[in-house]
C-alpha cells in the first residue's frame, strides 16, 4: 500500500504561471482599460492587480497542498480540489501512454512533468506537473510491468516499486537523428510560415496597443530611402525570420531518439523542453509519410505515427513524429527494425492516364475565375495573374503523378498530394471503413474516388485517392470485403 505523495513545491509556481496564462486577457483589461477612463482613482488599478496576484498565489498553494497521488490496489489514485474534493482512480491496465517532459523550470530543479492517458480520452487523465525523475521512472516501470502482467505478487511489487531500489530497463536506441540531419530538417520544414502567421496574429490582437500612427509617420520618411534599401531591409527581415524559425525547430527536435521495448516505442526529443512519449505498439493504427516540395526532389521524407491516443489540450500528442528527416531509400530498413508490421517498399500503382485530363479540368475550374476577376479589377497589372495558369497546370500534373495505391500483404497504401505528397500506410485490421464514390463524369471514364480511414488521436485519419480505375477499386474491395463492410455510393 503506497503512501499518498505530493508534487514538488515548485508546482506552486507552475500553478501560478498556468493561471496567469489562462487569465492573460482579464489581466490586460485591468492594466490597460482603466488608464483610458477618467474619473477612476489611481489606486484602483494597482489594488486590483495586487488582489488578483494574491488570489492566484493562495489558490496555487492550496491546489498543491490538496493534490496527492499514489498507486494502490492496481489503480493510480489522485485526490485534488480546493473547495470541492475530487478523487480519481485510474486502472493501471487502462493506461496506454505516458508522456514525460521537462520544461525550463523542471530542468532547473531536476524534475519532470508526467501526463498519463487512457484510451479514448480527449485530454490527459492525470497530470503530475513536477515530480522527481526517479519517481517518474518508478511510475513508468510499475505501470509497464502491471500492464504486461509480469507481476506474480502485485502488492509486493508495489511496495518495492515505491520504496525499494528500482531496476530500470534501458531500451536500445534504434533511431537517432544526427545534427546535420536535424539542421537540414529544420531548414526545409517550412516553419517560417508558422512564424509569420504567428506575428500577424499577434499584431491583429494588439493593434490598439501598438502605436501604428507613430510608426507609419516615421515609415513615410523611411520609404523615401529608395527601392534598393527597402528591398534590402525586406530580404534581411525575411532571412532573420527564416533563421529564427530554423533555430526553433533545431531546439525543439534536438537529440531526437526512438527506442523500442518489447511492447512500446519510447520517443524523446528537445533541448529547452525535453519530452519523452511512450506509445504502446498495439495502439499504432498506421504510418503517414510526408514529402514536401523541397524534400521530395532530394529524396527525403518525414514519417508520422497514427495512433489511438493523445490529448486535445496537447496538440503535439496528436501528431507523433517517428522520423523527422529520413532518406526515403533507408525507410524500408529502418521501419523494419521498429515496426516490421508496416515494412513495405511504398511502390505505388499509378492511376490511369485517362484521369490526367480531369486533374487539369479541376484546376482550370478553380484558377480561371480567379484570373478573370484579378485581370478585370486590377488591370493592367491584373494580367500578371495569367502566370497562375502554368503554375496550375504544373500543380495538377504533380497531383496526378503522385496519386496511387498499393496492396502489400495486409497493408493498404494510399498516396495523394495537396501541396505535400502524403502516403498513408494502413493495416487491414486497423481500417475503420473504406468508401468508393463515383460521379457522373467519373462514370464516363470508369473512374472512382477511394477513401479509407483509421483511428488517429480523438478523430480519424483519412486517405483519399481521386480517379482510381474502377477495376482497381474492385481489387481493393475484394482485398478488404472479407474483413469489413464497404460503403459504395
Amino acid at each position: 500500500m503506497s503512501e499518498p505523495k505530493r508534487l514538488h513545491p515548485i508546482a506552486v509556481l507552475l500553478n501560478i504561471l498556468k493561471s496567469i496564462k489562462e487569465l492573460v486577457l482579464p489581466f490586460m483589461l485591468v492594466i490597460f482599460i482603466p488608464g483610458r477612463n477618467e474619473g477612476i482613482p489611481g489606486w484602483v488599478q494597482p489594488l486590483a492587480v495586487s488582489i488578483i496576484v494574491l488570489f492566484l498565489i493562495v489558490r496555487a498553494f492550496l491546489q498543491w497542498l490538496r493534490f496527492t497521488y499514489r498507486i494502490e490496489d492496481g489503480e493510480f489514485r489522485i485526490e485534488s480540489g480546493v473547495f470541492v474534493r475530487k478523487k480519481r482512480y485510474i486502472k493501471l491496465d487502462r493506461i496506454h501512454s505516458i508522456d514525460i517532459s521537462e520544461g525550463i523550470i523542471q530542468q532547473m530543479f531536476r524534475l519532470v512533468k508526467v501526463n498519463i492517458e487512457t484510451a479514448g480520452g480527449t485530454q490527459a487523465d492525470a497530470v503530475l506537473s513536477a515530480i522527481n525523475k526517479s519517481d517518474a521512472e518508478r511510475i513508468n516501470a510499475f505501470i509497464s510491468v502491471e500492464k504486461n502482467n509480469k507481476v506474480c505478487d502485485p502488492s509486493g511489487m508495489e511496495q518495492e516499486g515505491w520504496a525499494g531500489k528500482e531496476e530500470t530497463m534501458i531500451a536500445p536506441s534504434v533511431y537517432k537523428q544526427t545534427l546535420p540531419q536535424l539542421v537540414f530538417m529544420a531548414a526545409t520544414s517550412g516553419a517560417v510560415g508558422v512564424f509569420l502567421s504567428g506575428a500577424i496574429a499577434f499584431i491583429s490582437q494588439f493593434d490598439e496597443i501598438i502605436p501604428f500612427g507613430r510608426i507609419f509617420k516615421n515609415y513615410e520618411d523611411f520609404i523615401g530611402m529608395g527601392t534598393v534599401i527597402l528591398t534590402s531591409f525586406a530580404i534581411t527581415g525575411l532571412l532573420a525570420v527564416y533563421v529564427l524559425a530554423t533555430l526553433s525547430m533545431v531546439i525543439k527536435y534536438a537529440s531526437f531518439t526512438v527506442m523500442k521495448t518489447e511492447e512500446e516505442l519510447i520517443i524523446s526529443r528537445g533541448l529547452l523542453e525535453k519530452r519523452q512519449l511512450t506509445i504502446p505498439v498495439h495502439k499504432i493504427q498506421g504510418i503517414r509519410i510526408i514529402e514536401n516540395l523541397v524534400r521530395k526532389p532530394l529524396g527525403f521524407a518525414t514519417v508520422y505515427l497514427e495512433y489511438a491516443g493523445g490529448s486535445v489540450e496537447d496538440k503535439e500528442s496528436l501528431t507523433i513524429m517517428l522520423f523527422p528527416f529520413i532518406k526515403k531509400k533507408h525507410l524500408h530498413g529502418t521501419l523494419g527494425e521498429i515496426l516490421p508490421d508496416y515494412q513495405t517498399m511504398t511502390e505505388m500503382t499509378p492511376i490511369p492516364k485517362r484521369a490526367l485530363s480531369r486533374y487539369f479540368f479541376r484546376k482550370a475550374a478553380f484558377i480561371i475565375p480567379i484570373i478573370g476577376v484579378l485581370s478585370w479589377v486590377f488591370r493592367p497589372w491584373g494580367f500578371l495573374s495569367l502566370l497562375l495558369l502554368p503554375l496550375g497546370i504544373l500543380w495538377a500534373y504533380m497531383q496526378y503523378r503522385d496519386a496511387g495505391w498499393n496492396i502489400d500483404g495486409d497493408l493498404l497504401l494510399l498516396s495523394s498530394r495537396l501541396f505535400s505528397k502524403q502516403t498513408l500506410i494502413m493495416q487491414r485490421s486497423r481500417i475503420q471503413s473504406i468508401s468508393f464514390k463515383r460521379s457522373w463524369f467519373q462514370s464516363r471514364k470508369e473512374l472512382a474516388t477511394i477513401s479509407a480511414s483509421i483511428k488517429s488521436g480523438v478523430h480519424s485519419r483519412v486517405g483519399v485517392v481521386t480517379d482510381v480505375a474502377e477495376n482497381d477499386c474492385q481489387a481493393i474491395e475484394s482485398w478488404y470485403v472479407p474483413k469489413k463492410a464497404v460503403d459504395t455510393q
